[in-house]
């Protein structure tokens, strides 16, 4: 996703203009009895209303999180994949599903959750007509074609796959075997709608209702979201406190400074300034775990000048030209690790994780570095601009860095230059219109603890979140193949053939692993991260 996806979001003010109303707790935590204290955390504004096909980034998924359950759940310790709103998911043939939807579950209205949720919304997401960033997400479902080409007008309005046959049982018929598709099935995109969403879409939009442990209370864009514990809510993972008042900062050091005067009770970013002093300031009450992301630098492969043969050795020599492994000491206090593969370690071996896959090409040597770019051709204009949101991240710490070691590599004070955008949601809407010039912060959250979900959504041709344009046949090729694959081993090794096209191109600069880190206030315990490094706020208990 939530390419961090995985990133996107920040809502219109029209769209998401909910009246503020009274928040519990003081200084951000807020008392009452045992699970009705409230929680403040830092957030920043998402970049498009909160519809679920229509979210894949972190802040607007991590309210998603809040307030959805979908048929699978992702393990919070483990990332495996769980049966939550699924009874039970059977194939014969990993083309032809029959899912079973447990009985008992409404949405907060009151209204029951039934197969029929699940269909329509799903129908929703893949509609051409309703523009849906995560519309690709259903692209394995017969009928997609129809419903959304690459071409020319949409001839159908809902997926030929997909058919309700009971109350609570749904069939889905796929174009091609896909024997991981159950698996996929905990992301945001596959969550049901209740018919409040299509009967009156607009108020929907307002104050969105789901069917998770949480409901939205209100939410003033540019300064807090306030969500509420749901009494009602049928699942066993219930909220243990009262609500969260996700508050919006601009500034991560900001956030951090808040938390030490006791104004705020977590925070899910600890800027790389901070890090030296964390454990201290917090008195050990910080988390720094592993999770499922990647910084990347990705390339505009729709300008002409990066996309040429010459372009490959370039980006290979760039990627030569970065310290990764004093940039992970230094700025960030070994809370990253240097990337060998464009996945993550989380993943493990068997999960597809291939350590060392970069070889030379990710191995510090200013020399080589300077050979490869001058023979591919030379920077395009003599010099790259590295475009990064300034508000969330610390990366304009991490951007001079990486541009400090390529002008040492290349002898040139000025060949590489950090461009900042003011807020991740600017940054986002000018990556959707394309207008990179040069190499772009590309960081991405895993979806879902699978290998396909590191490489598909990010190089395959027209993917979600193929943000740089990158095209390649025998990538496809090998991805189709795989997901057909229904032995995992096979399939696995598949993938990892097609990351090798990645490496061989050098689709994108992998940077460096990211560990999840947080810091916490006294008044709240149980505090800890999910792999995909988003706290686990149904858990946290508030004193």
């Amino acid at each position: 996703m939530r390419g961090a996806t995985h990133a996107t979001w920040a809502a219109g003010a029209a769209a998401m203009a909910l009246v503020a109303t009274a928040c519990g707790g003081g200084g951000g935590g807020g008392g009452g009895s045992s699970g009705s204290g409230v929680l403040s955390s830092s957030w920043g504004d998402p970049q498009n209303p909160l519809e679920p096909a229509n979210t894949n980034e972190v802040q607007g998924g991590k309210v998603l999180d809040m307030i959805f359950r979908g048929l699978k759940r992702y393990d919070a310790k483990t990332g495996a994949a769980q049966n939550m709103l699924a009874q039970k998911i059977e194939t014969s043939d990993s083309k032809h599903f029959k899912i079973t939807v447990r009985s008992g579950w409404t949405f907060s209205n009151g209204e029951a959750v039934t197969a029929r949720s699940f269909v329509d919304a799903w129908n929703y997401g893949a509609s051409l007509k309703n523009n849906q960033k995560n519309a690709y997400f259903f692209g394995y479902i017969d009928g997609y074609d129809k419903v959304h080409p690459d071409t020319g007008k949409q001839s159908a309005s809902k997926l030929s796959g997909l058919k309700v046959t009971g109350t609570h049982t749904f069939t889905v018929k796929l174009n091609q075997k896909f024997s991981t598709f159950p698996d996929t099935l905990g992301y945001v995109a596959y969550a049901p709608l209740p018919k409040a969403f299509f009967d009156d879409h607009a108020a929907w939009l307002k104050k969105p209702v789901g069917n998770g442990p949480y409901t939205i209370d209100s939410y003033t864009k540019g300064s807090v979201m306030s969500l509420r514990k749901w009494d009602a809510y049928p699942g066993t993972d219930k909220a243990r406190n009262g609500g969260v008042d996700l508050k919006v900062y601009t500034d991560n050091n900001t956030a951090y400074t808040d938390l030490l005067a006791g104004n705020l009770d977590l925070v899910d970013d600890v800027p790389a300034s901070q890090l030296k002093n964390v454990k201290s300031d917090l008195s050990g009450r910080y988390i720094n775990t592993p999770a499922g992301i990647i910084q990347t630098l990705a390339f505009p492969f729709y300008d002409k000048s990066w996309d040429t043969s010459g372009m490959a050795k370039v980006r290979k020599g760039l990627s030569m030209a970065i310290n990764r492994k004093q940039i992970t000491s230094t700025i960030f206090q070994k809370t990253r690790t240097p990337a060998t593969d464009w996945t993550s370690p989380v993943l493990g071996s068997s999960g597809g994780f291939q350590d060392g896959l970069c070889g030379d090409f990710c191995a510090y040597d200013p020399s080589e570095a300077k050979k490869l770019i001058q023979e591919g051709g030379g920077l395009p204009g003599g010099q790259i601009k590295i475009t990064y949101n300034a508000d969330t991240g610390s990366h304009k710490e991490w951007i001079d860095a990486v541009c400090n070691s390529v002008n040492n590599a290349m002898g040139n004070d000025k060949a590489c230059v950090g461009n900042p955008v003011g807020t991740f949601a600017d940054f986002r809407n000018q990556i959707g219109q394309h207008k990179m010039k040069g190499p772009f912060r590309a960081g991405w959250q895993m979806d879902y603890p699978l290998i396909q979900n590191f490489l598909q959504p990010l190089y395959y041709t027209n993917a979600s979140s193929n943000d740089g344009k990158w095209s390649n046949k025998d990538f496809d090729k090998l991805v189709d193949q795989a997901n057909a694959e229904t032995n995992r081993g096979k399939a696995i090794k598949l993938f990892q053939k097609a990351e090798k096209v990645v490496r061989d191109n050098m689709a994108a600069i992998p940077l460096w692993y990211q560990n999840g880190s947080a810091g916490y206030s006294d008044k709240v315990s149980n505090v800890a991260l999910n792999q995909f490094s988003v706290p686990v706020y149904n858990e946290i208990k508030v004193s």
